[in-house]
Order: C-alpha cells, then structure tokens, then sequence
C-alpha cells in the first residue's frame, strides 16, 4: 500500500531533497547579501533561523525516505525524531510575542505559526502511521502537504530577508 511504502516515493524523495537544498542556498544568499540589517532589526535573525528550518527540513526527510533497506518502522522512528527536534524550535520561534509590529497578523498566521505547526505535525503523523502500521492515518502522504506549507512559509520569509527589510 503507498502510503507505508517508502520505496515508491524515492522519486518524490529525491525531488524534495534537491529542491529543498537549492532553497536553503537561496536563502544563505539572501541573508548574507543583508546580514547587517538583519541583525540589526529585531525579530528578524528569529524569522531568518524560522525560513531556514522551514526550507531544510523536507531535506531530511527525503534523505530519511531515501536510506536503502530500512524497515519501515525505522524510517518512520526518524521521521518522528526529525519533527520532535524541530517542532519545538519552529514553536520558539514563532510564539505570540515573536511577531513584529510591521507583520501583518494574516502573514504571521499563514508564514509563521501555519507553516511551523504543519512541518512537524506532519512528519509526526507520517511517522507514527509507518511505526504504528496504519496507512488509514494517511502515511507519507502527509509529506507533500508539509512540505509545500513549509516552503511557502520559509519563501515568504526569504522575499522579507533578500526585499522588504530593505525598504
């Protein structure tokens, strides 16, 4: 059945993994390009570390779906290990007090606190199917909606790192 079969999303894994890197380059770019303002803005190194999070992670997740002859149980064990180590971190960074008052409340909302509780939560539902043998909680098929959440948010973040913090 495809949701517990991590063999039949190699192909998947392999993009998000290459895609995923060359987003977390992208951003490396744009933050070096305004390192100084962003350090000199506050709450704004917290929303860089949130983009790079964001963008990164589906990258260890492929890697994790693309370990060879893993049981299906240690792949999902790996992909809850993934989201319990960044869940706590994405929720620090985006908590009610980390938003400035220049974000409007739909962006924060949509960009940080969405996009923060759907990378994990997935990879965490993801994980425990695959332990747990339950493919009616959906599998890997909670990847794909974790990831294009996750990079929408890390991309937003992105475009205020490289753009708007300059205006």
């Amino acid at each position: 059945m495809y949701p517990l079969e991590a063999e039949a999303w190699s192909d998947f894994a392999v993009g998000i993994a290459g895609a995923g890197a060359a987003l977390t380059g992208l951003l490396f770019v744009a933050v070096s390009i305004n390192l100084e303002r962003i350090l000199s803005l506050p709450l704004v190194p917290g929303r860089a570390a949130q983009a790079l999070i964001l963008l990164a992670t589906p990258v260890f997740a492929g890697i994790a779906m693309l370990t060879p002859g893993q049981p299906t149980w240690g792949l999902g064990v790996e992909l809850i290990i993934i989201a319990a180590t960044i869940g706590p971190g994405l929720l620090m960074l985006t908590g009610r007090r980390r938003r400035a008052a220049e974000q409007p409340l739909w962006s924060w909302l949509l960009n940080g606190v969405l996009a923060s509780v759907v990378l994990p939560l997935g990879l965490l539902l993801a994980g425990i199917s695959l332990v747990a043998d339950l493919p009616g909680l959906g599998g890997l098929y909670w990847i794909p909606l974790s990831t294009a959440l996750a990079w929408l948010g890390g991309l937003f973040n992105a475009w205020v790192l490289l753009v708007e913090i300059m205006r």
